[in-house]
């Protein structure tokens, strides 16, 4: 899947996602975090009210295993741990998918000089039912699980609402009951 000219870079912590230089990297993830039934958890920008998403987040490091940047953004994120008892590792899924989109222009000034596109590598994390979210203020105001088609339409991101829309087929090759 790749798609231009859609989801923007979200709001960082003073140094995450940035290298050495203090550009932004432009590899990130999109982890679509739902149930077994496909109930998909969405949260809401703080600094853009009304703009709801999955969780998404840029490497820290260029060598960083893309993995980890999911691990390390939905805890961020969400306060969700993935490889605790309740999530444990093998509950996160690379769905082998990536959105190549052009960064708005009002965030180029993050990267560096000539840097333009940023690719997204789209996850799916599987969670139980009634899993306790925990958002981080600075970056989301609320969050609500809604089934999937739901939720693809109420993202305000085409690439984020076009991977929700691709849970039944991947959710089912992974082998879990819908």
């Amino acid at each position: 899947m790749h798609r231009a000219g859609c989801a923007p870079a979200r709001r960082q912590p003073a140094g995450a996602g940035v290298n050495a230089r203090g550009h932004k990297i432009p590899e990130s993830v999109l982890v679509v975090i739902h149930t077994p039934a496909l109930d998909v958890l969405l949260i809401e920008r703080a600094d853009k009210p009304g703009y709801w998403q999955s969780v998404t987040g840029s490497k820290d490091r260029i060598d960083e295993p893309l993995a980890d940047t999911c691990v390390r953004e939905v805890a961020e994120e969400t306060g969700i741990v993935i490889g605790s008892p309740a999530v444990p590792a093998s509950a996160l899924r690379d769905w082998d998918l990536a959105n190549v989109y052009e960064i708005y222009p009002v965030w180029r000034h993050r990267y560096a000089p000539g840097v333009t596109h940023n690719t997204e590598h789209v996850f799916g994390l599987t969670v139980p039912v009634g899993t306790a979210v925990t958002l981080n203020p600075r970056e989301h105001l609320r969050h609500q699980w809604l089934p999937y088609r739901e939720a693809a339409d109420r993202c305000f991101s085409p690439s984020n609402a076009e991977a929700i829309l691709h849970l039944p087929r991947l959710g089912a090759a992974a082998g879990f009951d819908r």
